[in-house]
């Protein structure tokens, strides 16, 4: 199936007997969907490309997976693939976090949207960088405004991921 990246979004056209972009969308929960098209992120469309199950293109020229794997590095957002693909291949459904000010929404296996709430935020952090304790205090304080847990996905150099389930408790 193709998909055609322009401006850090890959799309899909919905043609007559072609049902995939639709599931994509209702039973695993990747992108948003119209009438006419799906609109996947970056990160989800190269998901899709790595497992097979989509071409991307950008300018009628098919893309290398290679050549995708560097547009996520120069807009910094590899690490959060990282951690996307990690959650992905054990089963969650996750969608966009931003409203949340985190990177994702995670629903346990089964669920998704329009079949209940998200049970996680999940922040991406790195090993390298530094975290301002308010900005730490402001992730739980939302996760717990909205009765989510936290989940802290640390990617280090070998970007390999550590998760840590943070909670909020009053003293």
């Amino acid at each position: 199936m193709r998909g055609d990246l322009c401006d850090g979004i890959v799309t899909i056209k919905i043609e007559k007997g072609n049902k995939k972009p639709i599931s994509f969308n209702q039973k695993s929960g990747f992108g948003k969907l119209s009438e006419e098209m799906l609109e996947l992120s970056l990160i989800e469309a190269t998901y899709l490309m790595e497992n097979n199950r989509i071409d991307i293109y950008e300018n009628d020229e098919k893309c290398e997976i290679a050549y995708i794997w560097e547009l996520l590095k120069n807009e910094n957002i590899y690490g959060k693939y990282i951690v996307y693909r990690d959650l992905k291949d054990r089963g969650y459904i996750i969608k966009t976090g931003f409203k949340y000010g985190s990177e994702f929404r995670l629903y346990e296996r089964g669920g998704g949207p329009g079949q209940g709430h998200s049970d996680y935020l999940v922040k991406v952090l790195y090993e390298t960088h530094d975290v301002k304790v308010l900005d730490f205090s402001s992730y739980i304080r939302v996760a717990h405004g909205v009765n989510k847990k936290l989940l802290l996905a640390v990617v280090d150099n070998d970007l390999d991921i550590t998760y840590y389930n943070v909670e909020w408790t009053r003293p």
